[in-house]
């Protein structure tokens, strides 16, 4: 009796000490067929190409357009100034087949991180991709795009900064500002030059902060423009930056391609800063009274190369 009693003490021993643990996902590049216990040591490969590289382009020579895709001009009260572009984000990126595909009913192709850790739901700040002038903002496997035909694209623009020109006490100056319009940001802390601000909350389409000699200024625009030409077929929600443009000939995918497409998105930035100009010297003179109106970018143009 103590003989089988051993003996079966030996074979569950044997049992345990056969359980090989390692990546039992048949789809990871590391899966072993031998291993009965996953161990979380799973890898997987990388997309692979061809890619839809996205690309921003700031443009302020480009027309200035309206709300509603039409050549807009500056109050009488107001002016405007094209600024220096250094970065920009953008929360959201979708393909329309037709002037009548609804929004969020075309091929999203990027949607951003977004979070409740202010409250409201909104743009994770944190998670934002930044970029600068005819650099890549995006690289999306072709595959990952339905097949179809476009001919719109739709772009959610969340994040501004840019150098601009004011006035104080009679001399000129150059600051930065770093503008935010999405529809709602949650933002931890930004920098907008040298300085570095810490909010940890929620801010509006419309906020920004200004700095120059380390001194920084907050505030809240009343407005910003956002360019829709299909506003009377597809409506953008309110509070929303989501930019709309054509494209020169529709955009096709085929689900064959073999190379790179690029998308550059050109934004017009053609006097996109504007503000109430107190004393109509048409100098952003802000000790003055002047104050910023809007900050939205001006237009978008999609254009396709390989």
């Amino acid at each position: 009796m103590k003989k089988l009693t051993l003996l079966f003490v030996l074979l569950a021993a044997i049992s345990v000490g056969c359980k090989k643990k390692g990546c039992t996902d048949e789809t990871a590049t590391n899966y072993n067929s031998k291993a009965n216990s996953d161990d979380g040591s799973c890898t997987y490969p990388e997309e692979t190409g061809p890619y839809l590289i996205v690309k921003l382009h700031f443009d302020s020579l480009a027309p200035r357009l309206d709300n509603f895709g039409n050549p807009a001009t500056i109050p009488s009260n107001h002016w405007a100034q094209s600024p220096v572009f250094y970065g920009m984000s953008a929360h959201y990126i979708e393909f329309a087949q037709s002037m009548y595909t609804q929004l969020g009913a075309g091929e999203i192709a990027y949607h951003g991180a977004e979070t409740t850790a202010g409250g409201s739901n909104a743009v994770d700040f944190s998670k934002a991709i930044i970029k600068g002038d005819n650099e890549v903002f995006l690289k999306i496997p072709l595959k990952n795009i339905s097949p179809d035909t476009y001919n719109w694209v739709r772009m959610s623009l969340t994040y501004q900064n840019y150098s601009l020109n004011y006035r104080y006490n009679g001399a000129d100056y150059n600051g930065r500002l770093a503008s935010f319009v999405g529809f709602n940001t949650y933002i931890t802390n930004y920098k907008i030059w040298n300085q570095t601000v810490s909010l940890n909350a929620n801010k509006l389409q419309g906020y920004w902060g200004f700095e120059n000699f380390g001194i920084v200024v907050e505030g809240q625009a009343t407005a910003t423009t956002v360019p829709n030409p299909l506003s009377a077929t597809s409506p953008v929600p309110a509070g929303s930056c989501v930019v709309t443009g054509s494209f020169d000939t529709p955009f096709t995918i085929t689900g064959n391609e073999t190379q790179d497409i690029i998308c550059t998105m050109s934004l017009s930035t053609n006097k996109s800063f504007e503000w109430y100009d107190a004393n109509g010297d048409h100098k952003y003179e802000p000790g003055a009274g002047d104050y910023p109106t809007d900050m939205g970018l001006r237009g978008l143009k999609p254009i396709i190369s390989q």
